[in-house]
């Protein structure tokens, strides 16, 4: 498959450099995660690099040999500095040392990979790894300056406590902070500046202090989409209700456990956003009186040891929103047992949305793929079974087609 015809970032191809830096270790994981999320990855050493980290270990979480030299026979012509660069989508060098940097802004061709990125027709995004002084001093930045209006991209570094005990700026990126980059980086930017708004988790009812009222949502949906709208450069926030999951950090995060809650802060920013997707699972009802001591057994030993709870409604947060003047786009979840297609067209034009996303609660809830279809004006788009990641780009393509 050519890289022109490589449109899913999950068959994108990656070259993945390695120079001499305590930071080489942070790559086996790095290598790992993009293994995982199906992005082909072939890695290039220098020799200080395997000083660092050796070269069998990386082979074996890429399942692919792992070059250093310049003159290698296993490689079609014996150019590898050609040929690896001609079918990859990009080449990331991580870490990049201070001494690499400076090769690159001067076209040094003195071993493998300085010549591979020299010889390349593709982009080359470079994550600094360095002490503290070295990334301070003039010199670097100088060469910083340069690879940018060479067209580089520069990601990080980071700050934090180095290798040699002094905390500042040079640390690299971690792991997910540079998949995170590589996927931005291949993402079509169709929402760039836009506002996007996005509920997500599981909501809390208490009933009292220790119990409550609350469902099986993960959250893994709404994360999915907040990552994926800010890969295509939407300002995103994120109003999280009961999840276990990190937060992405390129989105304003909000936490927002019970349905009044979440109201509030979805009403509370609501203004000026573009979009409202509301994913999370907010709690029809809630306790009308919630108990503020913890009920016991005990207290109920004359009436059989049953216990009644009366409940009241929760306030519609999508229908409110979606009844604003000026109201955003917005885009409503239906997670159905049965009926699926039916029920959620049924949703969707009583709250008056342009576009709501039917899923089976069987296959939905807490999994990490799902099943769904998106139901608008036009008509049904089912999207097959897929990683939520996966369906949060289409769900969000098709968005950006009808916004």
């Amino acid at each position: 498959m050519s890289k022109q015809n490589r449109e899913n970032i999950s068959c994108k191809k990656i070259v993945l450099g390695i120079t001499g830096g305590i930071a080489a270790y942070k790559s086996a994981e790095l290598v790992r995660l993009l293994v995982k999320a199906n992005i082909d990855v072939q890695v290039v050493m220098t020799v200080a690099a395997c000083e660092f980290i050796t070269p069998i270990t990386l082979q074996a979480l890429s399942g692919k040999p792992v070059f250093i030299q310049m003159w290698d026979g296993s490689v079609g012509n014996g150019m590898p500095h050609i040929e690896l660069s001609r079918d990859a989508d990009a080449i990331l060098i991580a870490p990049a040392s201070a001494n690499f940097l400076a090769k690159l802004v001067h076209g040094s061709a003195d071993d493998l990979l300085s010549t591979l990125c020299l010889a390349r027709d593709c982009p080359l995004l470079v994550a600094p790894a360095m002490n503290k002084q070295m990334w301070e001093n003039a010199a670097t930045q100088r060469n910083i300056a340069q690879l940018k209006a060479d067209g580089i991209t520069i990601l990080g570094p980071a700050t934090g406590e180095q290798a040699c005990g002094e905390v500042g700026l040079g640390r690299m990126l971690e792991s997910d902070e540079l998949l995170a980059a590589i996927n931005a980086h291949f993402t079509p930017q169709l929402l760039a500046g836009k506002r996007v708004l996005i509920t997500a988790g599981a909501t809390l009812e208490m009933i009292d202090p220790v119990r409550a009222i609350t469902n099986l949502s993960s959250g893994k949906m709404g994360y999915a989409l907040a990552q994926v709208a800010a890969d295509m450069g939407a300002i995103v926030t994120l109003i999280s209700g009961a999840t276990a999951l990190t937060p992405p950090a390129s989105a304003t995060n909000i936490v927002a456990i019970s349905s009044d809650t979440m109201y509030q802060a979805v009403m509370s920013h609501i203004k000026n956003q573009d979009i409202f997707i509301a994913v999370a699972a907010v709690a029809d009802y809630t306790p009308a009186s919630p108990s503020t001591q913890k009920i016991k057994k005990s207290d109920h030993s004359n009436d059989n040891g049953t216990l009644s709870i009366q409940l009241t409604p929760t306030k519609d947060i999508l229908k409110d929103v979606a009844s604003l003047p000026n109201a955003p786009f917005c885009v409503g979840f239906a997670a159905e047992s049965e009926n699926l297609i039916a029920y959620a067209s049924k949703k969707r034009i009583a709250k008056l949305l342009p576009l709501i996303i039917a899923n089976q609660v069987q296959s939905a809830m807490g999994s990490d793929s799902n099943t769904v279809t998106l139901i608008d004006d036009v008509g049904t788009h089912p999207l097959p079974t897929a990683s939520k990641t996966e369906l949060a780009h289409g769900i969000l393509n098709h968005i950006a087609a009808m916004f």
